[in-house]
This record gives structure tokens, C-alpha cells and sequence, in this order.
């Protein structure tokens, strides 16, 4: 019997067997199978059984219904693979034995490592960077609203002097 096994933290180990022709998934309780959490649609997508194959309808959901990554609108869901919706994450699961010919889902992928404390301590590295690292950038626009600023109110000075002067006459 094919079954999804919630994987996100917070529900890991929640499953759900396939058990009729048509599961819905969503958020709201009239779903089949229902996940209360925000980032999945009321009515998210649904899963029919065609005979031996598993297919995922998305169902206008407003976060996207993906299998191992990549969006999808209508597609198989083979054994072992990832259905995402919004945020939570589930893998299909049968009783069939696997694929002796592909590689165990489960492996551990290595990520790129990012840069530490003590390399961003150290200061810049090699990469096109001067001695000073990054550098302020001259920026000649507030040079020129400064001057004209300083002289518009130099300006406005010398007229109200000059106003304050014929009045006084």
C-alpha cells in the first residue's frame, strides 16, 4: 500500500495511506488529508491512484505543488520521491522493495561551505580588493545639492536683509 510520510519538523513521522482513488490535500478539514499549517492552500492538491501509479494534481494552490524541487501541475509521484507543499515536505512510500539500480534517497548531500567569523576577521582577501577593503564612493551629487543648498540660503539671507532694511527706511 502506497503511503506519504510527512518529513518537516513539527509532524515528521505523520503519514498518510492511499487508500482511495482520490486523496485531497489541504489545509481546511473537508480534505482527506488535512495539514494546518499556513503555507499550504485550503485545497492544495490532490493525489489519484491510476492503477499502479501515483499522480499529483495541484490545484491552483497559492505556494506550488513541487516533487524533488521542481513545480509541478499534474505529474507521477514515483516511490521515494519529495512532494512539497508550501513548506511541509513528504515522501511517497510503498511495500514494494526498491530499485536495486538507483542510489538510496537518504544520502547525505554535502553542502558548499560558507565563510566563517575568522575569515571575515582576518579582513579582505585576494579578489580584486585594495589594501582598505571597500572604499567610501565619491558621490558628487551630494557635493553639488550642498553647494547649491548653501547658496540658495545665502541668497535668502540677502534678500530678507534686504527687505528688513527698506522696511526700517
Amino acid at each position: 500500500m502506497a503511503k506519504l510520510v510527512v518529513l518537516s519538523a513539527g509532524m515528521t513521522g505523520r503519514t498518510h495511506e492511499l487508500k482511495v482513488d482520490k486523496t485531497t490535500i489541504g489545509r481546511v478539514e473537508d480534505n482527506t488529508f488535512q495539514i494546518a499549517e499556513p503555507s499550504v492552500s485550503s485545497h492544495h492538491c490532490e493525489v489519484l491512484l491510476r492503477g499502479p501509479e501515483v499522480v499529483v494534481r495541484d490545484l491552483n494552490s497559492t505556494n506550488g505543488t513541487f516533487i524533488n524541487g521542481e513545480k509541478v501541475t499534474e505529474t507521477v509521484l514515483k516511490p521515494g520521491q519529495v512532494l512539497r507543499l508550501g513548506q511541509i515536505e513528504m515522501r511517497l512510500e510503498t511495500d514494494a522493495p526498491p530499485s536495486p539500480t538507483k542510489k538510496p534517497i537518504d544520502q547525505t548531500l554535502a553542502m558548499q561551505r560558507g565563510v566563517s567569523l575568522n575569515e571575515l576577521e582576518q579582513g579582505p582577501r585576494a579578489g580584486g580588493f585594495d589594501s582598505k577593503g571597500f572604499s567610501k564612493k565619491d558621490n558628487k551629487v551630494n557635493k553639488i545639492f550642498i553647494i547649491l543648498g548653501a547658496a540658495f540660503g545665502f541668497i535668502i539671507l540677502i534678500l530678507l536683509l534686504y527687505v528688513y532694511i527698506i522696511v526700517k527706511k
